[in-house]
């Protein structure tokens, strides 16, 4: 099944919303994760560091200790070399481990023991070594005896115990977590992974066969393009061949039309002429004879009333006739015509159509409104020229009676570097059912008060179609008439274009 260009815009998207979505999957995963991470090891420099504290701060106490039963034992200063040091890093220790302990929960009761519990060790050890200097041994070893050292230190044993064994607990608890952070980064990774190949892979296959259906497309086309070249060739010539038999056939007629025309006008001249033969004898015969002869006054009604009546209807629609046949040759002769393209301002040519109907329209009591947003285009002047004197003349020749005329002309550019013309008026209007034929050859539409064979919008139409335009015609019986002509910016050819 081919692969329409609908259904490929549409899968395409998708499938790149799906592969940008699994793309911004794995972005945000690693980006949670990546904090989770960050989270976990920042307990694990925590645990680390207060275990270490607590450790620090147990070998501190034990060192003041050792060194403390050592003075007590051989009452040599040297022993105390280390007590002091001790006794400032157990401090410094204890700050430290309950600093990083603070977030641990359920520790604040214990961290104030362990403190009250080292802080009354050091006091103990203070005690005792105090009593040694000043050699009251009795008194310091009775204090000894009393275990409250070893109890207290015992006691502190067990918080270092726990401490450790928590700070253990954290860092086993954080390892494992980011172990199974890194399980599940991994996974959603592989998964996503998958998804984007399984898309590029559609994708990848969509758009190879839509390329091959394209290519073979463009094959076809460039056959049929070779072809109907081909046939266009033949039809144009084919046209060209009609349109020149449709020009001679147009010159034969008003020619084979002409010449009876011209015997039937010659023959009316000589009845004519004949006619005042006629006359001059019938009034001789009235002089001679009675007036009431019969024969006579038919022959005075004939040659005074009916032949004079006949000759005017005979030599008026010959006149109508030749009208007619000059109509037809115009429109031939106009669809012959080469066209010249030039600049042209077309304010130029409205302006000047506006002054050929200037005296129709003082005596309308009339006014043109111009509006040209297209002041230059490139076009045929002659053709311009009659398109927009017919359609000013019309304005003017069919403007109602019941109000001042006024008319509008208008020009804007289009889409497709075409131009768009309006001759807009307030007259009389067109009925509907007359719109569609004011622009055939010989009709005219509404109240024929008007001198007119009906030639003039037929006219104006293959003038608008050789300049490679249309016009059309909008119109309210009584309220006015609106005639829409578009063209192109720029004419295409000079070379005549066949009506």
């Amino acid at each position: 099944m081919p692969i329409s260009s609908r259904f490929f815009v549409q899968s395409t998207t998708a499938l790149l919303l799906v592969g940008f979505l699994a793309l911004l999957g794995i972005v945000g995963m690693t980006f949670w994760l990546g904090e989770r991470a960050q989270v976990y090891f920042n307990e694990v420099i925590a645990a680390r560091d207060a275990r270490s504290a607590a450790v620090d701060l147990r070998n501190a106490l034990q060192t003041a200790e050792s060194s403390q039963r050592g003075f007590l034992y051989t009452g040599n200063e040297v022993y105390l070399a280390s007590y002091g040091p001790a006794k400032t890093l157990a401090e410094r220790q204890l700050a430290a481990v309950n600093r990083l302990l603070a977030s641990y929960e359920g520790l604040d009761a214990s961290l104030k023991r362990l403190t009250t519990v080292i802080k009354d060790k050091f006091a103990e050890m203070d005690m005792t070594i105090d009593m040694k200097r000043d050699y009251r041994d009795a008194e310091a070893l009775a204090r000894v005896r009393t275990n409250r050292g070893k109890t207290l230190m015992d006691e502190a044993n067990i918080f270092f115990a726990g401490i450790i064994s928590a700070t253990d607990v954290r860092l086993t608890t954080s390892v494992a977590e980011q172990k199974a952070n890194a399980t599940l980064l991994r996974l959603f990774s592989i998964v996503s992974g998958i998804v984007i190949v399984i898309v590029i892979g559609i994708a990848a296959v969509t758009v190879v066969r839509y390329t091959r259906e394209l290519r073979g497309a463009r094959t076809e086309v460039s056959v049929l393009n070779a072809g109907l070249e081909k046939r266009v060739e033949a039809r144009t010539a084919d046209l060209a061949r009609a349109n020149a038999d449709i020009q001679r056939f147009v010159q034969i007629i008003s020619h084979d039309l002409r010449a009876p025309l011209v015997s039937i006008v010659g023959f009316t001249a000589e009845l004519e002429d004949s006619l005042a033969s006629l006359r001059l004898l019938v009034d001789r015969s009235s002089a001679a004879s009675s007036a009431d002869d019969p024969d006579l006054q038919e022959a005075r009604a004939a040659a005074t009333e009916l032949l004079p009546e006949a000759i005017g209807y005979i030599r008026s629609s010959s006149d109508k006739m030749e009208r007619l046949i000059n109509a037809v040759l115009k429109l031939a002769r106009e669809g012959r015509r080469p066209l010249k393209a030039e600049t042209i301002d077309l304010r130029e040519i409205v302006t000047a159509g506006a002054a050929a109907i200037q005296h129709q329209l003082s005596e309308a009591d009339g006014k043109i409104d111009i509006d040209l947003a297209v002041p230059r285009i490139e076009s045929d002047r002659f053709s311009l020229d009659l398109i927009l004197g017919n359609l000013l003349d019309n304005a003017v020749k069919y403007r109602s009676k019941d109000r001042p005329l006024h008319i509008k002309v208008r020009a804007r550019p289009i889409a497709g570097d075409r131009v768009e013309i309006e001759v807009a008026d307030n007259g009389r209007g067109i009925a509907e059912r007359d719109q569609e034929r004011v622009f055939d050859l010989f009709k005219r539409a509404g109240t024929q008060d008007q001198p007119g064979d009906g030639i003039g919008l037929a006219h104006v139409l293959v003038a608008v179609r050789n300049l490679g335009g249309e016009i059309s015609v909008a119109s309210e019986l009584g309220r006015g008439t609106t005639f829409r002509l578009t063209m192109p910016r720029a004419l295409a050819t000079s070379e005549t274009i066949a009506a």
